[in-house]
């Protein structure tokens, strides 16, 4: 209770600037949410994992912050494969192929896989997000002190960060963990609460691990009703780590990122599409509006806040929400529309 006082102070200070800070709402609606609990009747371990969890977001957020503007990679597999292991290498030539590309690397900073990728990205590309568990998982050498090394108490609140950072994910053959990712990822994706960004699901040359996987998948989710088809538009297989960078760089290639304003699906491109593709886009796609049709802007929408990308050309249009692997479909075909024109940008720069 020593602090109490400079806690008391801190927080009169906080509230009297409430109405000048830029987000002084949502500081506002935070400080509420937590009063609100402090007058009803919650358990002690209900506030342990409250104030644990705002202690990891309070930390990555920090430490990301920095980085907002360059675009991610996040990176799941084992942490049991060993560095003789085909994966291993694979691992590690894939990371660096990233860098190349100019992104950053994303791993869960332990060994395996996520020792292999942030050997391959190096400290200086890599980010290490651990989780403290009493064995199997410590801080690998390569990330290991960083700055960007972050040691997570909640998994959940570890996930959050992965996803919410990453543009890109790539998933090496794995253990429960994996497959936990995979599928999380995939959920998300399916019901567009994160993305649309690529993911590619990455085995050895020649490897079964994740063919088998996408056959189950086929089989007992897809063919059974359980899933839409075109879900398994949501990932890429692939045996080649120069495909499945490749495969992330093109997602990039004339699409830039995607938001909601009001009812209105707005998709930013680096470049305007022709009046003939868009009519392409709407003959082949209209399955996807919910009403009207897609039409081209020039510039930021009303309720968008990113200077940055304000002269960005968008498509706009009502989606009906419903089938995000049509989406990535549409992408897809948006990224072949003009992408010659776009060879000299980056797309690290979010």
């Amino acid at each position: 209770m020593d602090a109490l006082p400079d806690l008391k102070k801190h927080l009169s200070a906080t509230i009297d600037l409430l109405p000048t800070l830029r987000h002084g709402k949502l500081i506002q609606r935070a400080l509420e949410a937590i009063l609100r609990l402090s007058e009803t009747e919650i358990d002690r371990l209900d506030w342990k994992i409250l104030s644990a969890s705002i202690e990891d977001m309070e930390r990555a957020f920090e430490i990301f912050y920095p980085y907002r503007h360059i675009r991610k990679v996040a990176i799941f597999g084992s942490a049991r494969t060993n560095d003789t292991a085909p994966e291993y290498q694979l691992a590690q030539d894939f990371a660096h192929l990233i860098t190349q590309q100019g992104f950053m690397a994303i791993t869960g900073g332990g060994g395996g896989i996520m020792a292999a990728a942030n050997a391959g990205a190096g400290a200086e590309n890599s980010f290490g997000l651990n989780i403290q568990l009493p064995y199997e998982q410590g801080a690998n050498k390569y990330i290991s002190g960083d700055p960007k090394s972050i040691a997570f108490k909640y998994f959940f609140t570890r996930k959050l960060f992965f996803l919410r950072e990453s543009d890109a994910v790539a998933l090496f053959p794995g253990g429960f963990g994996t497959q936990d990712e995979a599928l999380e990822t995939l959920t998300l994706c399916q019901t567009g609460r994160y993305g649309p960004v690529p993911l590619v699901l990455i085995d050895r040359p020649g490897g079964t691990y994740w063919r088998e996987w996408d056959g189950y998948l086929r089989k007992n989710l897809a063919a059974t009703g359980l899933i839409s088809p075109t879900d398994l538009s949501l990932y890429t297989i692939t045996d080649d780590v120069r495909v499945a960078a490749e495969t992330i760089r093109t997602f990039y290639q004339v699409y830039h990122s995607s938001r909601y304003v009001d009812e209105k699906f707005v998709m930013r491109l680096k470049v305007a599409i022709c009046d003939r593709d868009l009519d392409l886009l709407n003959r082949e796609f209209e399955d996807l509006v919910a009403s009207g049709q897609i039409v081209q802007v020039t510039a930021a929408l009303a309720g968008e806040s990113d200077d940055s990308i304000a002269n960005l050309p968008r498509l706009v249009f009502k989606f009906d929400r419903r089938d995000f692997g049509r989406l990535y479909q549409m992408i897809g075909k948006i990224n072949q529309m003009g992408g010659d024109l776009c060879l000299d940008t980056h797309p690290e720069t979010k």
